[in-house]
């Protein structure tokens, strides 16, 4: 590069090594660990505060189309496996695992409002179905990418999430006559 051109531009006064200034990281299989028992503690986080207000149109549908949003990972050729994997993934969520989230809540009218009434086996089922999300990913991690096997997850998930919210919805409009 040109000295003449370097100079221009202001010295910091300590250089430090690159190495020195990164934090330490993690593997990325415990990374996606860590991430799906901070996933899985949102979750019934954000449950438990959504059981405490109304149930509304946008609150139903706009968690499905965030959560689209995960798509965008596809862009990326480190996620992608075949499409067969992705519509299985898509069903076995759709069927198999929104089942017990299907069973375990429903709308009630209360009043001039909608509110979402939950059996008292409900977060059971949440954390029942994170810790089988976990040890089936500890399981395929041995046979597909990290990477892969998260957007295998990811695509299931969505499947469970929009079947059990379209089952909302159209039990929102039966309850609000619309």
């Amino acid at each position: 590069m040109d000295t003449e051109f370097q100079n221009q531009f202001p010295r910091p006064c300590i250089q430090l090594p690159a190495k020195e200034l990164m934090l330490p990281q993690l593997p990325l299989r415990e990374l996606s660990l860590l991430a799906s028992l901070v996933g899985a503690s949102a979750v019934l986080v954000w449950r438990v505060q959504e059981g405490r207000t109304a149930v509304t149109t946008p609150k139903i549908l706009i968690p499905p189309i965030g959560m689209a949003t995960g798509f965008c990972m596809f862009l990326v050729p480190a996620f992608r496996f075949p499409l067969l994997w992705a519509v299985c993934a898509f069903l076995l969520g759709a069927v198999v695992f929104a089942y017990p989230l299907l069973r375990t809540s429903r709308l009630v009218r209360d009043g001039e409002v909608i509110m979402m009434q939950r059996s008292n086996v409900f977060f059971a089922v949440v954390i029942v179905l994170a810790a089988i999300r976990i040890l089936a990913h500890s399981y395929l991690d041995r046979f597909v990418d990290v990477k892969q096997t998260a957007a295998l997850f990811f695509v299931l998930a969505f499947g469970m999430i929009l079947r059990w919210r379209v089952r909302m919805y159209f039990e929102y409009r039966r309850l609000t006559g619309g």
